[in-house]
């Protein structure tokens, strides 16, 4: 593939996600715990209001974080619910799915093993077909049905990228992604894996951490 064209797949592949998934990628975790009133406020914001300080010191990466590091992704055994929706309904379909396996795991008195996460398994510009999951230590004796199942999540080579600070700004981490996979001339599968490190519902929302999981074709590591 000519570098144009690879600069061109990455952008479309990973803008699909930046029209929306700022929305989504808090959503899931929010459904896991209670009410967070203020979630639809910034996404709402009017395009005139005053942009939040780019300094603030609660935004900068912490030591540790990682940028396009090599990850090697193993299987979970996961619950979640499958399915599909345009962007601006994201909050309500994610949000929604989540609500629905807390109440499978806390009726069958099952503890998460693994930080809950977002699988957005193919997106366009209007819509995403996703994977809202929780990973389990094993396979339940009693199974959930119907649009409850049991899976497992994604395996392979991907890379890792560390989002601190607030929802908002998740769109620049998308954008920074794109970027480095332009220079590093690597190409994107159509699938992101968003994992949720803090608990937007009571942690302050400047403060939220992402994991960001980018599988790659081919499986190839990043170069250097």
């Amino acid at each position: 593939m000519s570098e144009a064209a690879l600069d061109r797949e990455n952008a479309m592949t990973v803008a699909a996600f930046r029209s929306g998934q700022a929305v989504a990628a808090l959503a899931a975790a929010l459904a896991l715990a209670v009410t967070a009133p203020a979630f639809g406020q910034s996404r709402g914001a009017s395009p005139s209001a005053q942009p939040a300080p780019q300094a603030a010191p609660q935004n900068a990466p912490a030591p540790g974080d990682v940028f396009g590091e090599d990850a090697a992704l193993t299987a979970k055994t996961i619950v979640y619910v499958k399915g599909s929706g345009t962007w601006d309904k994201t909050f309500d379909i994610i949000s929604g799915s989540f609500k629905k396996i807390k109440t499978y795991l806390d009726r069958e008195g099952i503890k998460p093993d693994g930080l809950p996460m977002t699988i957005f398994t193919a997106t366009d510009d209007t819509g995403f077909d996703y994977q809202a999951a929780v990973p389990i230590a094993e396979t339940p004796k009693n199974p959930p049905r119907g649009d409850i199942a049991i899976g497992h999540s994604p395996e392979g080579k991907a890379l890792k990228f560390v989002h601190r600070g607030s929802y908002d700004d998740l769109d620049n981490t998308y954008e920074a992604i794109t970027n480095y996979l332009d220079d590093q001339r690597l190409e994107a599968k159509d699938m992101f894996i968003e994992e949720y490190e803090t608990d937007p519902a009571t942690t302050d929302v400047k403060k939220l951490v992402v994991h960001v999981y980018v599988l790659i074709k081919g499986g190839q590591p990043a170069p250097g």
